[in-house]
């Protein structure tokens, strides 16, 4: 059976239950929206249409206590037609999507399966600040994270080259924030020496209206999506239009291409800044029901803080060793303010430098992940793992393809393990999964993100859902010629 992510336990039976044009589901007040889901799904791959009925069902879906587990799932297909089990919707949604994978030619084999997930976090990034993607894409990616059982959409909304969500007491970050010289027929890297005014200019943003749109959507499909706000670095875009959180007050532009080192961030030394980023977390919150958000952390180069005479007195007031223990006063003072919103903050693993905040979230980006990741729990923090070397799909995918940096191949993700030597069992539960990273400098359409995601989110999928004793790169292999045909179905444009 060619299901992805493979499943716990799959026992196939000899026969096929035959399906007709349309299926009918047993009719069920507290399962309707998965269904109306599903059919949407269900309507992208095959012909087939849905119908409920209170009798001569095909389809039935079962809430069982005795299925523990939030997001597990048991299918049962026999002479009697289709029964999905589980305790809760997630669970029955899933089996739903294993459903959609079972279909061949309108048959379903006999079977009995029993899965649930590894790993509580099975997540997906998509940077829209270094190039702007539409809500249809959005929602396109969404649906495809979904087929995968993945359920954490981590959108990271702002950075040095455009600020992408609405914010209704600063409109500025959309109105100036968002928008750059268009110079995007030169390459990434030489933009910003660049003297040409370019051909107008390029951004764009998500209004407050579209982004509940987008939440409301993913969590028809059981996917949380966490929204990223950078700081204290990542923010010379802001300084476009409000200059004054910044060390030196200069106004800036939006950076058009790579803009490195990072030199301009947020002033620690400025109690107006602490209440500017307030300001904005506070309607972030209002619009991600989501239990984290992610506020960056990384890459925060502590230059302007050196020569800051307020951030210098700052480090003086606190008795802070150095600017490495100003970034943990920066983290720990607005995760404080998150934690009494009700919010548990995630930083990348730079936010572990200078002292780490309790319960914060570290998102273990650098290198293999394992420093930063130890580290981590080592204060009983939790940790979410994305390698760069393995789990950023900006990195090409054979040598000679598009990408950047080095070369992630295919079974470099498959076989990656997010539980690592070293991390003793009874500090597992503190690894909460993995994700994978797309960083937008050269993907400009669509079909660029698609390209450097797909078949490698496959991978990702099977490396969240299960358990390392059940995998099989060859297996694998298999079950990915065959599944991608449906990845045809939905017009995805992936590396071959």
């Amino acid at each position: 059976m060619n299901i992805i992510p493979k499943p716990v336990k799959i026992i196939e039976k000899s026969g096929f239950y035959k399906l007709h044009e349309t299926i009918s589901v047993k009719r069920n007040e507290e399962t309707e929206n998965i269904i109306e889901v599903f059919g949407k799904e269900l309507n992208i791959i095959t012909d087939l249409k849905l119908e409920t009925t209170e009798k001569d069902f095909d389809l039935q879906l079962v809430f069982d206590e005795d299925i523990p587990q939030l997001e597990g799932y048991q299918i049962l297909v026999n002479n009697n037609g289709i029964r999905i089990s589980s305790g809760k919707k997630a669970g029955l949604f899933y089996g739903l999507i294993t459903f959609l994978q079972l279909i061949v030619n309108n048959e379903v084999p006999f079977c009995e399966i029993e899965d649930k997930p590894r790993f509580q976090w099975r997540g997906m990034h998509l940077d829209v600040s270094r190039h702007f993607f539409s809500i249809k894409f959005i929602k396109h990616f969404i649906d495809l994270l979904a087929l995968h059982k993945l359920n954490v959409f981590h959108w990271h909304l702002t950075d040095d080259n455009g600020w992408r969500i609405e914010i209704k007491k600063y409109p500025q970050l959309t109105e100036v924030c968002g928008w750059r010289r268009n110079l995007e027929h030169i390459p990434w890297n030489e933009r910003n020496n660049s003297n040409e005014k370019g051909n107008g200019i390029y951004g764009g943003f998500y209004t407050q209206e579209e982004i509940k749109d987008i939440v409301k959507y993913a969590a028809e499909r059981y996917i949380t999506v966490v929204p990223e706000i950078e700081m204290p670095g990542h923010t010379s875009e802001v300084f476009v239009a409000y200059p004054q959180f910044s060390c030196r007050e200069k106004k800036l532009e939006v950076a058009a291409g790579g803009y490195w080192p990072n030199l301009d961030i947020f002033c620690a030394g400025e109690e107006k800044t602490f209440a500017f980023l307030e300001d904005i977390l506070s309607e972030i919150i209002q619009l991600f029901p989501s239990p984290y958000i992610h506020i960056g952390g990384d890459e925060a180069e502590k230059t302007r803080w050196k020569e800051c005479p307020k951030c210098q007195k700052r480090i003086a007031d606190e008795h802070l060793k150095d600017e490495n223990e100003l970034q943990s006063y920066f983290i720990k003072r607005i995760s404080k303010f998150l934690f009494e919103k009700g919010k548990i903050p995630i930083g990348w693993d730079e936010i572990i430098q200078g002292g780490l905040a309790k319960d914060v979230v570290v998102m273990c980006w650098r290198g293999d992940g394992k420093d930063a990741s130890e580290n981590a729990i080592s204060t009983g923090n939790k940790a979410i793992l994305c390698p760069n070397p393995i789990l950023y799909f900006d990195w090409k995918q054979v040598e000679d393809s598009q990408g950047t940096f080095g070369v992630t191949t295919l079974k470099q993700v498959y076989e990656y393990d997010p539980v690592h030597i070293g991390i003793s069992k009874e500090n597992e539960h503190l690894i909460l999964g993995a994700q994978a990273n797309v960083w937008t400098e050269w993907m400009t359409t669509n079909k660029d993100v698609e390209f450097m995601t797909f078949p490698r989110i496959c991978a990702l999928a099977e490396v969240t859902w299960c358990k390392k004793d059940n995998k099989n790169w060859l297996n694998f292999l298999s079950r990915l010629t065959k599944f991608k045909s449906i990845l045809d179905k939905y017009n995805v444009n992936y590396y071959s």
